[in-house]
């Protein structure tokens, strides 16, 4: 696709908008980043805590305090002397599943086995936060690379229980309720079985799991990896529906290993962990590599800005091989 591409494409979840401007004419040295490593010393996610396998190493216990608004602030300030410690309104927790001691390659490399582990690890989790009842959404996350935001070199998922939900996933969630009163449908049920047929954004998929990019990508090559069976829990999903999103995972970073293996954030979006959305929500993984700095448009509007559509976006990743090697196509 050449250059001179200037849309307003619409989420039609959400119904936020992006702009898709393309400028000029595509050329993978624009886009090729290597994930940059964190000087991070001697690795303690190594070490602690002892094991030899997967593990769960908290960070930090009641890792947010609730101030609320500006003035709310200011008059918890006033009166934090006065407030007595199990009224301080401190919650949540950050926490992180690491892979075993020495594993500090990226996650397309490492084995299925390994993965699925810790994807049930993850799962495990929102069983237990949904059982305690302490919080109101666990947060799933992956930085890779410093530019992306990460702390350590060692493969491993943050989990991060918060007070609050997360303003995307509240939009997410009652865009889908609306989309399913006026189309009958969930969203994300009728993107795993368009995509497919459609094919231009088309990545991988098997019988549990489709990845695709986004038809409003906010960022380049942005793919998510959505799971073909309706489902908002994530605690509910199947051990094959598991091994079939460890795959998609492996498949989809796999590919974007052929921009230099760029630094990336992946994210999970799933239920909030006290409210039912069964009906209208459906899990899913988003994958956002970072290959570009925000300018002036996106600060000044909150319009994200993607140099790249992600038909392109396709086009260039299935030019390569699951290991990002050349696969033979033109």
């Amino acid at each position: 696709m050449g250059a001179g591409l200037f849309e307003l494409r619409r989420d039609d979840i959400t119904g936020w908008w992006v702009a898709t401007v393309v400028d000029r004419r595509f050329h993978r040295g624009r886009f090729a980043l290597a994930a940059a490593a964190v000087d991070d010393g001697p690795c303690q996610n190594c070490t602690q805590p002892s094991g030899e396998g997967v593990r769960v190493r908290t960070l930090k216990d009641y890792a947010f305090n609730v101030v609320g608004a500006q003035g709310e602030a200011r008059e918890m300030d006033r009166n934090l002397a006065q407030v007595a410690m199990a009224q301080a309104r401190a919650s949540g927790s950050w926490r992180t599943i690491v892979a075993p001691p020495g594993e500090h390659r990226p996650l397309q490399a490492v084995g299925s086995e390994m993965l699925v582990t810790m994807l049930t690890a993850v799962r495990k989790a929102f069983v237990d936060a949904q059982r305690l009842g302490q919080t109101e959404y666990l947060q799933v996350v992956q930085n890779w690379g410093a530019q992306a935001g990460a702390r350590t070199n060692h493969l491993c998922l943050d989990l991060y229980d918060l007070p609050q939900i997360p303003h995307r996933v509240a939009e997410e969630i009652g865009g889908a309720a609306r989309y399913l009163i006026r189309e009958g449908e969930c969203p994300y049920c009728r993107l795993v079985r368009e995509e497919p047929r459609l094919g231009t954004r088309m990545i991988w998929e098997d019988e549990a799991s489709v990845a695709f990019a986004p038809f409003a990508s906010r960022s380049p090559f942005e793919v998510w990896v959505v799971p073909r069976r309706h489902a908002a829990d994530f605690a509910t999903t199947s051990d094959a529906g598991l091994a079939s999103t460890a795959e998609a995972l492996r498949q989809v970073l796999g590919r974007l290993a052929c921009l230099d293996g760029p630094p990336h954030n992946l994210v999970l979006h799933a239920a909030p962990l006290r409210e039912r959305v069964d009906a209208t929500y459906h899990w899913h993984w988003e994958v956002h590599p970072r290959l570009r700095e925000i300018a002036g448009l996106e600060l000044g509007t909150g319009l994200p800005v993607n140099p790249v559509s992600p038909e392109e976006a396709v086009e260039e990743l299935m030019r390569f091989g699951p290991n990002g090697g050349a696969a033979g196509r033109s």
